[in-house]
């Protein structure tokens, strides 16, 4: 699987070059590119060198978001609020080409190292929270599983489907085994993903509670932020679950007391929602009517793609373009812009909603 992966970067990294030598990316445009787009990210901090660093994917450098911005605003295009984006996704007509900029989980380093770069720019960005985290009773699992891996010499798993089992001495093999060992437990049942890092967790002596104090901003934080200038705080549900792998009214529990708890703690209203992993194994149809039966304004998914006039009548399910950390070029970003990756990606569909 890593193998696979690998192959895989490489391939979109092809792609972006290619796209960037024909100049795709600009005669492109009027074919593929939509109103606008909306671009999630996770953590942003400085480059650090590791060998084993299998969550590098969900990490930009503060660099490099200062190129996106300043590439951004270089090409004419408008960084507006998701609130301005669902105005200008409904007009009549449209009007410059637009970027909304969001950023999931509430991440400490949102705040230390996007945020002085988001004011420089005057951008206005969108903090997506999971109150869970504020409060640390929820998991960062996928960052438990890598710092486990990282603490040991061998991996040794009971699972309900058999064992598991493989050595984890060279970054190398700590590489394969996350990837094996993280797709394996994504087909499952989360609970049985949930147990199994736990208890991969507890043999490393990592501490579940400690990683979030770490990673994640707390209450008092977010308070002193609601309200400021240029930022909107979204709703990320209470736990992190990958909602389409519960029963109706646990989704629905996760997805309005998340809306609620931020409202009460915040004293803000909480317009938008965007679904956990946010894929079409995460979140479906029967997410996108909860979240809008809920009282969200819009919800977003991690479909990529950008946003056209049909998805007006769809916004519990918009797409975004995340910035990839293995991807961090100006090549990568133009092709992203243009719509020409999504226009195969989405094999010619303009809304992917299914």
């Amino acid at each position: 699987m890593t193998s696979l992966m690998s192959l895989r970067h490489h391939m979109f990294s092809a792609a972006f070059k290619a796209i960037a030598l024909t100049g795709a990316d600009r005669w492109g445009r009027g074919v593929a590119q939509g109103r606008g787009v909306i671009l999630t990210m996770h953590n942003v901090r400085p480059w650090r060198e590791r060998g084993f660093a299998p969550n590098r994917l969900l990490e930009v450098t503060p660099d490099f978001l200062d190129r996106t911005l300043g590439l951004i605003r270089g090409e004419g295009y408008d960084i507006v609020s998701l609130d301005e984006a669902l105005v200008r996704l409904s007009e009549s007509k449209p009007g410059r080409f637009f970027v909304a900029l969001t950023f999931d989980d509430g991440y400490r380093d949102n705040l230390d190292h996007a945020w002085p770069v988001l004011a420089r720019h005057g951008a206005p960005w969108t903090l997506f929270v999971t109150p869970g985290f504020a409060e640390r009773t929820a998991r960062l699992w996928w960052l438990e599983l890598e710092e486990a891996i990282r603490a040991l010499p061998r991996v040794s798993l009971d699972l309900p489907d058999g064992g598991f089992s493989a050595r984890t001495e060279s970054d190398g093999e700590k590489r394969l085994a996350f990837s094996r060992l993280y797709w394996r437990l994504r087909k499952g049942p989360e609970a049985t993903l949930l147990a199994a890092i736990s208890d991969l967790a507890g043999q490393a002596g990592i501490a579940s509670a400690a990683l979030v104090e770490r990673e994640c901003v707390p209450w008092e934080t977010l308070r002193s932020l609601a309200g400021a200038p240029d930022v909107t705080i979204g709703a990320h549900t209470m736990s992190h679950p990958m909602l389409a792998k519960h029963p109706p009214e646990v989704a629905s529990r996760e997805i309005a007391e998340s809306k609620a708890r931020l409202e009460a703690e915040l004293g803000l209203p909480i317009r938008h929602l965007a679904y956990p992993v946010g894929d079409p194994g995460s979140a479906g149809p029967r997410e996108f009517a909860l979240a809008r039966e809920a009282g969200f304004v819009s919800a977003v998914t991690t479909r990529p793609g950008q946003l056209f006039e049909p998805h007006a009548s769809h916004l519990h399910a918009l797409p975004r373009v995340s910035l990839n950390g293995y991807h961090q070029s100006e090549e990568a970003l133009r092709a992203l812009l243009s719509g020409l990756p999504f226009l195969v990606w989405n094999k010619g569909r303009k809304v992917n909603v299914g």
